[in-house]
């Protein structure tokens, strides 16, 4: 998985989103604010295509309305607004028409500036772009590959708003945990992916292992011009990989593990081949 997936692209033209704080918005009428907001919002590089030809199958999603634009068009954010949901979506729709046996998961975990009709759209959208690929709520222990593959169902959306209840296509936020370790110690987030590995729910969830640092004020106040990918990304994320390469995939041990920058290792490569574990229990066993 990656982390703010559709971030690789934010318009500094656009007004600072509705997710950040109304000093940010005032400082942002300067215009490298913004230029220096955009090294910080940034956490891929990879456009949605590149990221799935590259091995990436969950999505960590972010929308918002633009405030004072008419209609409902709904957006990815993270600081600076980014494409448009649609597009995004019709992006990784060509991606699954040209791959019928691919699965992926959307996780819009967070909605700024919308009501309810900005969120009836917004699943309109949904349902418009994938059709009959998108996967029905089910026990989450029956959702195999072969499930999916039967029913030619090809994606699963995490909606972690209360209207999830009015369509059996939006699975709840409550089967997607994604538990935060909101530091920028590598130390202590490893501590905490282990802790929350150990705490994970035996049944009836997918789990969301989020290996990533977060900058704090004083980190973006002291390395303003780096950036996040030089200030955290690139020192930490051979000893993130490590940590990944020593996991057990399987009940309580990683399910979905997400990163900023996922190019600059091999870590969709990493992730994928833990499941050759898997694999070598199933022969084992037999």
């Amino acid at each position: 998985g990656s982390h703010d997936s559709f971030s690789y692209w934010v318009d500094e033209k656009s007004p600072v989103g509705p997710d950040q704080a109304t000093a940010i918005k005032r400082l942002a009428r300067i215009s490298l604010v913004k230029k220096i907001m955009k090294k910080w919002s940034v956490t891929q590089n990879l456009t949605f295509k590149e990221q799935l030809e590259g091995g990436i199958r969950y999505f960590d999603l972010r929308v918002s309305s633009k405030p004072g634009e008419t209609g409902q068009e709904i957006y990815f954010i993270h600081g600076l607004f980014g494409i448009k949901v649609r597009d995004g979506l019709k992006e990784i729709n060509t991606f699954l028409e040209q791959h019928p046996k691919e699965v992926i998961f959307l996780d819009f975990n967070h909605f700024y500036a919308m009501d309810d009709s900005h969120h009836y759209f917004l699943i309109n959208r949904i349902r418009s772009a994938f059709g009959s690929k998108l996967c029905s709520v089910e026990c989450v222990e029956y959702v195999t590959l072969q499930y999916m593959w039967e029913k030619k169902h090809q994606v699963l959306i995490f909606y972690h708003y209360p209207l999830y209840r009015e369509y059996p296509f939006l699975w709840p936020g409550s089967k997607m945990p994604a538990p935060w370790a909101n530091t920028t110690n590598v130390h202590k987030l490893l501590q905490f992916l282990e802790t929350t590995l150990e705490e994970r729910s035996r049944y009836g969830t997918f789990h969301v292992s989020q290996a990533i640092l977060t900058p704090r004020v004083k980190t973006i106040a002291r390395h303003l011009i780096r950036g996040l990918k030089n200030t955290l990304v690139h020192r930490n994320l051979p000893m993130i990989l490590n940590w990944v390469k020593a996991q057990k995939p399987g009940v309580m041990g990683v399910n979905i593990i997400t990163s900023d920058f996922v190019e600059l290792v091999d870590f969709a490569a990493t992730v994928i081949a833990l499941n050759d574990l898997l694999l070598e229990e199933d022969e084992s066993a037999t």
